[in-house]
């Protein structure tokens, strides 16, 4: 149904804007409506639906390990993100153990993850602000990072690497010399961006001030990730309910007071450094062992065990044609994903496919905040209100 704007009585000169959904700057397919007095936003209400993945449906319709594929789609600047989230959700489902290296190489290529969707935010936000060489410059960067993911993986966005009882397959000889070259030139580059837009005049005028959203404002709308940290809240589930050992590793959360579109930059870019510190740790303390548990009606056998052990391909062909059954029950999840807390809610009703799978996805949370602080702005700053948001509609229309 379409969402439209009454007119007050005796306003009838202000002006009602459709904005989106086929529009670059509502990064993806958001609509907003928004009523104008001149130039001025009085309020608005946004529309989403015109995505129509149906992804909390589909996850019925398949097996516990087909469904990761979907979570690859769901935000697609933080596949290996999503993955995790879900593996752990039916892992917590299935008191599964995973080996400490699996767990290690998942926070790994998560950070890696985290700096690479930070990348596309922030190359995309100075864009729309009209700073083009940023643009040129991370996603440079970006392509390193995901040179990485497909060397891994073979695959450079929808990697599908985590599994369930942990890695698809042993990453190959060397891969961490790759990771070593980018942790040694990335810190530099990061330091080019700051040049260019940290104390830029202009950069500063469309930032400064725009969009603030008070801490309580936050925390009343449910929000998280950046957009929390830059209002003064100092959460991350990484911190508050570690996972997949990211206890064993010191880093900070970056938190600014002002909450304004700036506020929000300001985080991502510390957020960033201290996604390399996290690479770093993991790369010089990386455990020896597997990459996957030990529990051969779950986790899938070795390939070179199929062609000696009647047993594994015997396990083989019925995990992958029938799948597990985890027992009776019910799981939430979250992990910290570049946008926010994502969860994954699973009810396990014995079958090999889940009964329900409900996302608490940032993005969708956040976007309340987002009506709150284009109030009282120019219509020009809408633009760098929603940028400054990184909400992706893939994660939203579910």
């Amino acid at each position: 149904m379409a969402i439209t704007l009454e007119k007050i009585p005796g306003q009838e000169e202000r002006v009602i804007l459709s904005l989106g959904p086929q529009h670059p700057s509502t990064h993806g397919v958001l609509r907003l409506v928004l009523e104008l007095d001149g130039e001025t936003v009085i309020r608005g209400l946004f529309d989403i639906g015109y995505l129509h993945t149906g992804f909390e449906k589909s996850f019925e319709a398949l097996t516990y390990s087909q469904g990761i594929t979907l979570t690859d789609r769901m935000d697609y600047l933080a596949p290996l993100s999503n993955n995790l989230g879900f593996c752990l959700a039916i892992e917590k489902l299935l008191d599964l153990e995973i080996p400490p290296k699996a767990q290690w190489i998942r926070v790994l290529l998560t950070e890696l993850t985290r700096i690479q969707s930070h990348l596309v935010w922030l190359g995309t936000h100075a864009l729309e602000l009209g700073a083009m060489s940023p643009f040129l410059y991370t996603f440079r960067e970006r392509e390193e990072i995901l040179n990485i993911f497909e060397l891994v993986s073979g695959q450079r966005m929808m990697t599908s690497y985590f599994r369930v009882g942990g890695l698809a397959l042993e990453p190959p000889l060397h891969w961490l010399k790759r990771v070593e070259k980018f942790l040694k030139s990335f810190p530099g580059r990061l330091q080019e961006y700051e040049d260019l837009l940290t104390q830029n005049p202009i950069w500063l005028g469309r930032t400064v001030g725009i969009g603030v959203l008070r801490p309580e404002e936050a925390l009343a709308l449910s929000l998280s990730g950046p957009v929390l940290r830059a209002s003064g809240v100092a959460w991350d589930v990484r911190k508050s309910d570690p996972y997949s050992s990211y206890e064993k590793f010191d880093f900070n959360v970056p938190t600014r007071k002002e909450g304004d579109v700036y506020a929000r930059y300001l985080v991502r870019m510390d957020e960033m450094r201290e996604s390399i510190k996290i690479v770093r740790q993991a790369t010089d303390g990386m455990p020896e062992g597997p990459v996957k548990a030990t529990a051969p009606h779950i986790v899938l056998p070795e390939r070179e065990s199929m062609k000696t052990s009647i047993e594994a391909l015997i396990y083989h062909f019925k995990l992958v044609t029938e799948g597990f059954h985890p027992p009776v029950g019910e799981v939430y999840q979250s992990i910290e994903s570049p946008r926010g807390e994502i969860g994954f809610y699973l009810v396990s009703d014995g079958s090999p496919k889940p009964y329900r799978c409900h996302v608490r996805a940032p993005s969708f949370a956040n976007l309340q905040g987002l009506m709150k602080v284009i109030e009282g702005r120019l219509l020009a700053d809408v633009v760098a209100c929603i940028a400054s948001f990184d909400t992706v509609l893939g994660e939203i229309d579910r």
